[in-house]
């Protein structure tokens, strides 16, 4: 499995956690991974769930520099998500937030947006 970047950087348990995340994932997320994963859309590599510093990433591409977050509520406005944000910003990656009822509903919609990203980058 290829390294993150800052592989060395993970903590021990923060990996734990990513890995226990991947095995409980919220319904948006399960749709997404479905629709991303195995090279699924236009051939490009995703991972879910990573180790990023002190993050763990819904989803990344590290080729094309992009993080998908998929969000509820409760993160609407979250002062943590804003300096996460601002330290990938730092890394040169582009954030891309969908919320949870887009994925759920209008994941059309979802990779639409997402495809017009990735031609950009």
């Amino acid at each position: 499995m290829p390294e993150t970047p800052n592989h060395q950087l993970v903590k021990p348990r923060q990996r734990k956690n990513a890995r226990a995340m991947r095995r409980v994932p919220t319904d948006a997320e399960r749709k997404l991974w479905f629709l991303l994963r195995d090279r699924r859309l236009d051939g490009i590599k995703f991972r879910r769930q990573v180790p990023f510093g002190p993050y763990i990433l819904d989803f990344v591409c590290f080729e094309r520099r992009l993080v998908i977050e998929v969000d509820g509520g409760q993160h609407a406005d979250a002062a943590a998500d804003k300096a996460r944000d601002a330290r990938l910003r730092e890394e040169n990656f582009e954030i891309v937030r969908y919320w949870n009822s887009d994925v759920l509903k209008n994941a059309e919609g979802v990779l639409t947006d997402l495809l017009a990203r990735l031609e950009k980058n």
